[in-house]
């Protein structure tokens, strides 16, 4: 991993050796197990926003290492460009993300976000800071204060395996459900049976900011950008209306979601 996360990793050892607590004894704490703690702390896999989030909580620290991990993520191997998107998706008070090809990016779970990124387009350094990143931002959806999010996605999406590994999109659609309860996460999914939409073109977010400014991202082959331009914010804004009238309504989509999972059991 990058040093940026490696700070937060050596903040979070010296934090258990200060109270005197073993692994075993610091993941009983956190109701994580005993070789997940060791894995974390051995750099062999990333400090993810759960995992801080527990030790918050455990340890009643008011979202520190919350707030800490998606500040150093950001700077792990991140061009500008998401960097500054990192710093607007963490002060937003409403995120809408609409995602026809992946499962959005706040939505993943660790082994669908390193499924996204294999193929060989990036190295084994670079897939553990582009997850470890990729998994700090998903903080602000469980912290104090948490934006509305608002995912439309694709059925596709819901059933689009992994080669060889199904137990991966069977644990990420598990996850959807699983923060889909949540009162400030909603999905919606674009049902097979719409066919071909004006959504089909390609991704986008937006995110509105408490002072009412308003930024997109948008994302293709080639290129991710930042969009504050009025006259491009409008035209995302209404495509989103329209793939969200696309797509069916909470509860259709939720039991659609339901049962995807059933069909990976």
């Amino acid at each position: 991993m990058g040093s940026a996360i490696d700070l937060l990793v050596e903040e979070l050892i010296e934090a258990r050796m200060s109270r005197g607590a073993t692994q075993e004894e610091w993941g009983r704490a956190i109701k994580f197990s005993p070789t997940h703690v060791s894995s974390v702390e051995t750099r062999h896999r990333p400090p993810t926003a759960d995992y801080v989030t527990a030790i918050d909580r455990a340890f009643g620290t008011g979202g520190t290492y919350s707030r800490l991990l998606v500040k150093l993520a950001g700077l792990d191997a991140a061009p500008i460009w998401l960097q500054d998107w990192i710093e607007i998706e963490r002060k937003a008070v409403l995120l809408r993300w609409f995602e026809p090809a992946y499962v959005p990016g706040l939505l993943q779970t660790e082994a669908y976000a390193r499924a996204t990124l294999a193929g060989g387009r990036f190295t084994a350094e670079q897939i553990d800071q582009h997850v470890a990143s990729r998994l700090a931002r998903q903080s602000i959806l469980t912290r104090e204060k948490p934006p509305l999010f608002i995912a439309v996605i694709d059925e596709a999406v819901l059933r689009r395996q992994v080669p060889e590994r199904p137990e991966v999109l069977r644990e990420q659609v598990e996850r959807i459900i699983e923060l889909a309860e949540l009162d400030n996460v909603q999905v919606q999914v674009v049902p097979a049976s719409t066919g071909i939409y004006l959504g089909m073109a390609g991704q986008f977010i937006l995110a509105d900011l408490p002072d009412n400014r308003r930024f997109g991202h948008a994302d293709n082959q080639l290129k991710a950008q930042l969009v504050d331009n009025p006259d491009d914010i409008a035209s995302l804004s209404r495509m989103w209306e329209v793939v969200r009238n696309d797509a069916l309504p909470l509860r259709p989509s939720l039991d659609l979601i339901k049962e995807v999972a059933k069909s990976w059991s």
